[in-house]
């Protein structure tokens, strides 16, 4: 047995991805997309009829045409798994609380529109005080949320107070900050980003959190390995691929049964006071976040581009 069986068996297997061929090729359970990842898939060939049947259905508002595509393209990738798609809204609303919920609000309304259910689909918002208060209002309202771009156990803690369905932490994302600043390689269980999943795990599973985690962005498969047993794992196609090719024995890393819940103590909740503190005093979360909101953002502006240029023509 390979891997990806193994694998699966004990952690629920997503794929990271908006191409909807390796979503078919490798039958995971869920999929998540992000600004970036339909931006690669929208500058494919085949999937330029998506394009297409959202600036018919957008009409002159670029707005509407980008949420329509994020929702076309989803839809699509709903016919090819089993559980849920993740679709993020816009980042540039990362700092705004009453947008974040309408635009989630609006991407639910398309998604029932196709005749989808909204516990097929997880919101995603990035892990902004103003983001986790969007997804608490969300949460409260039916609608599940994946926060997204978190880094710290403090937008890790916030999140599971917020009662909101699912975290990303981003394991690769993590490494990368501190190989860059460290001048340091790091292997297997002293990846600083497997360090940073693993303590989240054994955190929320003490506390008896509901709040899942599944880990993302990884850079190997060492990383995947050193999190089996993690809730679920958001894999890119190339590492899917990867991880089938290889046997032998894969061990259970982590096991909520294993977890001491002995020595739990009460935890004041977090003001924004307190988590604006404990994220700035985190450089690499601090860093990474904004980076990371960034980076989505000019994603957007690109495919707004594309879309612009395609209706052009």
């Amino acid at each position: 047995m390979n891997l990806l069986e193994q694998l699966k068996s004990i952690t629920t297997v997503v794929a990271d991805s908006g191409n909807i061929e390796a979503i078919k090729l490798h039958k995971p359970i869920d999929a998540t997309t992000n600004p970036s990842l339909i931006l690669q898939a929208a500058k494919l060939p085949q999937y330029q009829y998506l394009i297409e049947k959202s600036i018919q259905q957008g009409g002159s508002n670029i707005d509407d045409i980008c949420d329509h595509l994020t929702v076309n393209f989803g839809c699509e990738i709903l016919e090819c798994v089993p559980g849920r798609v993740s679709s993020e809204i816009d980042a540039r609303l990362s700092f705004d609380t009453q947008a974040s919920i309408e635009k989630a609000q609006k991407i639910i309304s398309l998604y029932e529109q196709n005749g989808i259910d909204k516990s097929r689909v997880l919101i995603k918002l990035a892990a902004t005080w103003q983001g986790i208060k969007a997804a608490e209002y969300l949460e409260k309202q039916g609608i599940k949320c994946n926060l997204t771009l978190l880094f710290s156990m403090a937008q890790a803690i916030a999140c599971a107070e917020a009662s909101v369905t699912l975290i990303s932490p981003f394991v690769g994302r993590i490494l990368d900050w501190h190989v860059k600043n460290n001048a340091e390689q790091y292997k297997g269980s002293d990846d600083p980003g497997v360090i940073s999943v693993k303590g989240i795990y054994e955190y929320y599973k003490r506390y008896d959190y509901k709040t899942e985690i599944m880990a993302a962005s990884f850079r190997n498969i060492d990383e995947i390995i050193e999190l089996a047993g993690c809730d679920l794992l958001t894999i890119s196609p190339n590492l899917l691929t990867e991880l089938q090719s290889i046997p032998g024995k894969l061990e259970h890393k982590l096991n909520a049964d294993n977890i001491n819940k002995a020595d739990t103590k009460e935890v004041e909740p977090l003001t924004f006071e307190k988590f604006s503190w404990l994220v700035n005093e985190d450089a690499m979360a601090c860093e990474k976040l904004a980076e990371g909101i960034r980076n989505f953002a000019k994603d957007q502006r690109i495919l707004i581009k594309l879309i612009e240029e395609s209706r052009s023509q």
